[in-house]
């Protein structure tokens, strides 16, 4: 009873160790509080009711009992009996505390606000794991099944966090995890009795088992293989958050939106990718009615965090239903005109969005498994992606008099738009600006025309593919003081802008009008690809104003409510700002002194209004990376030719009147004493280990146990067969090995090297051309060498680290006590 106790609370710890990936989703800490107070109800009820011995199923029932008044107490109805007894109406509270958690998940992105619905939501779930985790790990000891449960905590955060989740939070996770699985085990080994090492001594009290330290080794490592791993791949982590108005060139390779549902696209890294690609890929075709279309868009950014804009999950109606009607939002100023568009998406764009013209009002050729979303205006799927996609639909296009757009009046503070598209961080810099642009200005559209109008060439802002850091730490700081940036970096300005002056504000995705050579056709390429913003009116709905340079935009388009600021003065003259491609005052040729004409997208000739086709240039660290591998493979070579060149010096010289093989004249012998001796053995020692070092290299076997003279004489046989030269030469070598180990006087004077390249040359005209390109690019004797040299340090290393945790124990603290109490 006191194990299934202990075990029981350590599996409410775990649980809540389990939640700790949910600190990710909310900003406050107040989840972590009631849903401690949660487990610990439902782990003392667990404990009463195994106290009195209560079946499973009771157990179970009781744990549910005690969810429930805990519940209760937390969030109550005002209809409580004592202040944590249920009643109907406490039930049907918690019904209403559901329902307004969906609404919230709609409503809010992560981090969300400590909103009562969703922290009822978040400890209900909590807490019914936790019921969950104590039976199977106390009433059935399958703690390993507990596993399930918890990691079901953790794919919430995974969900619905565009970023990587912290690596913590994880961390704090699978420890608890691993401390139930240890507990239980730990329960269920001191059923045998006493402990004991591999070499049969008995463990005393104070030491802990080698079973329970290899253990603890074992998940350590695989909790940092599970943090660091991913790291390693590419694509496992960053999300939007590092996306906005970052400094660089904007670089990347993904294609918009592939890699996620709706919820989880990184526009704005998609956008930065392919507006840099060096090569033009056609992905949308579409054919419309109208003549002149407006941006064909797929998504929207609304969530404004203090790094930048992010994109929401989206929420609406299959496609296949009736979709509402936006003639409600016509009225003096607003003429609507109806259209039908045939949409073609290439193979290169893969994404659960699907492009279209603003105001849908039917489809045609897509199924149940898309749906639209009216507040975003977006067409999404959680199950299918635009790829290879043919539709067509019917669209209303509403175009504004600016007396209409002024005439509109703010929307009320308790407006549900207002509420949640006018929400900014608090930058000091940002705020000072938009009171200075907007003072003096009477209605919503003056003061959106004044922030629109500041982003022009006048206040020295520059259209650029390359944007410049800072130093402010704030990077809509640093892009509002370098003025130099690309349409991302103005769209999501003017919308932070827009909202900071009290009026929503979101941005758009999407293509700009691509060539339609074929007619009422549009082509539109990854240079069509677009941001800009969006600001809504009250009973006019969203309307749009593009403030990036036009002159920077491939079929980039301008309204009447929101005119090109940079557009040329009727008259010419020699300081006119250039004008937008297609303008029919533009000049065929630039000014050659007009730094902003150098400012234009690298890959887009203005002039004849076509992409430029360029190769694709290669980074100076491919080169650096190349040679660095190549130097890499060269070192066994290069440290196999030192070796070489260290073993090969001058032979010892015969003294004057001495035979080879140690006789003077032929009769007398002659003894080789000192220095010359050392030096003949040093000789014969290095050949031999040349030798041996060439048999590997050329995988022809070695038997440790033979004798020199044995071994010489099997390689005359077998090695280097019908040689005769080459036999003589490896006899030769170990007949010097032989005497330099066994004899008094060593052999001197014989020519040792010269018969060392000769078995040299013999093994490799025998061998096969795999093992001599190995031999002389990857030597085996140094691989082998190398590989049991890391062995030999790898047991020095175990040696010492056994050697420093025996002094360790010696002042283990469980060891003292052990000692003082006998």
């Amino acid at each position: 009873m006191i194990a299934s106790r202990n075990i029981g609370f350590v599996a409410a710890a775990a649980t809540l160790l389990a939640a700790a990936p949910l600190s990710s989703i909310f900003q406050q800490w107040t989840w972590l509080i009631q849903s401690t107070i949660a487990v610990a109800v439902v782990a003392g009820a667990a404990a009463l009711t195994r106290l009195v011995r209560a079946p499973l199923w009771g157990q179970v029932l009781g744990m549910l009992a005690g969810l429930l008044l805990a519940l209760t107490w937390l969030f109550p109805g005002g209809s409580e009996l004592i202040a944590f007894l249920p009643t109907p109406g406490t039930l049907a509270h918690f019904g209403e505390l559901a329902q307004g958690s969906l609404q919230d998940m709609r409503s809010y992105g992560v981090k969300v606000p400590d909103t009562t619905p969703l922290l009822f939501i978040s400890v209900l779930g909590v807490g019914s794991v936790a019921v969950v985790v104590d039976v199977l790990a106390v009433g059935l000891r399958r703690p390993a099944l507990a596993g399930l449960p918890m990691l079901a905590i953790y794919s919430v955060p995974v969900a619905v966090y565009v970023d990587s989740v912290p690596a913590l939070p994880f961390v704090v996770g699978a420890a608890g995890y691993l401390w139930l699985l240890v507990t239980d085990n730990v329960d269920r080994v001191r059923r045998f009795g006493r402990r004991f090492t591999g070499e049969g001594r008995d463990v005393d009290v104070w030491e802990s088992s080698p079973l329970a330290a290899a253990g603890r080794r074992l998940a350590a490592v695989g909790v940092a293989l599970a943090v660091v791993l991913p790291l390693a791949v590419p694509g496992m982590s960053g999300g939007l958050l590092d996306q906005f108005i970052g400094t660089g060139n904007g670089t990347g390779t993904g294609r918009p939106g592939q890699g996620g549902g709706p919820g989880r696209i990184d526009l704005f890294a998609a956008l930065s990718g392919q507006l840099n690609q060096s090569e033009v890929a056609d992905m949308v075709k579409v054919t419309t009615t109208e003549k002149n279309p407006f941006y064909l868009r797929f998504g929207v950014a609304d969530d404004l965090r203090p790094d930048g804009f992010r994109v929401r999950p989206p929420n609406g109606r299959p496609v296949s239903r009736e979709l509402p009607d936006p003639a409600d939002r016509a009225g003096p100023g607003v003429e609507q005109q109806t259209y039908r568009a045939t949409v073609e998406v290439s193979r290169t764009l893969n994404m659960p969005f699907v492009p279209l013209y603003t105001d849908p009002v039917g489809f045609d050729g897509l199924n149940g498994n898309w749906s639209y979303d009216q507040n975003l205006g977006v067409v999404f799927s959680n199950r299918d992606n635009s790829r290879g996609k043919r539709y067509s639909f019917e669209y209303v296009r509403s175009t504004y008099d600016p007396a209409a757009l002024r005439r509109a009046r703010p929307l009320p503070a308790d407006h549900p738009v207002r509420r949640q598209q006018t929400r900014t961080p608090e930058v000091r810099e940002v705020s000072l600006l938009v009171n200075q642009l907007v003072q003096g200005k009477s209605t919503d559209y003056d003061r959106v025309r004044a922030i629109y109008d500041y982003f022009s060439q006048e206040n020295g802002f520059r259209y650029s593919l390359s944007t410049k850091g800072g130093t402010s730490g704030q990077e809509i700081v640093d892009f509002l003081t370098n003025k130099v940036g690309y349409c991302q970096q103005y769209a999501a300005a003017l919308a932070w802008l827009v909202r900071e002056a009290g009026i929503p504000a979101r941005v758009a995705f999407g293509f700009t009008n691509g060539s339609n050579a074929d007619g009422d056709t549009y082509t539109l390429t990854n240079r069509n690809l677009h941001s800009w913003t969006e600001v809504y009116f009250d009973q006019l709905g969203w309307v749009p104003f593009d403030a990036t340079p036009a002159y920077g935009v491939q079929g980039s388009t301008r309204s009447a409510w929101a005119p090109d600021t940079d557009a040329p003065d009727p008259e010419p003259s020699d300081t006119a700002a250039p004008a937008a491609p297609g303008d029919p005052g533009a000049t065929a040729e630039p000014q050659a002194d007009d730094e902003t004409d150098r400012e234009v997208d690298q890959g887009f000739d203005s002039t004849v209004n076509a992409p430029v086709e360029r190769a694709p240039a290669w980074p100076w660290w491919t080169a650096v990376g190349l040679l660095t591998l190549l130097v890499l493979l060269a070192v066994p070579a290069l440290r196999r030719r030192a070796l070489r060149r260290r073993r090969h010096r001058p032979p010892v010289p015969v003294a004057a009147g001495a035979a080879p093989g140690g006789a003077v004249g032929g009769s007398v012998p002659m003894t080789v004493l000192g220095a010359e001796a050392d030096r003949a053995r040093s000789d014969a020692h290095a050949a031999w280990d040349e030798l041996l070092d060439t048999l590997i290299d050329y995988r022809v076997p070695i038997d440790r146990t033979e004798t020199p003279r044995a071994t010489a004489e099997r390689l005359a046989r077998e090695a280097v067969g019908a040689d005769a030269d080459s036999a003589t030469a490896v006899r030769l070598l170990g007949r010097a090995e032989e005497r330099a180990r066994y004899a008094r006087d060593p052999l001197t004077g014989e020519p040792l090297h010269p018969a060392l390249r000769t078995v040299r040359g013999t093994l490799a005209a025998r061998a096969d051309r795999r093992t001599r390109f190995l031999a002389a690019v990857l030597p085996p004797s140094v691989l082998l060498r190398w590989r049991t040299s890391l062995g030999d340090g790898s047991a020095r290393l175990v040696a010492a680290s056994g050697r420093i945790r025996r002094l360790l124990l010696r002042w283990n603290p469980r060891r003292l006590l052990a000692a003082r109490r006998a």
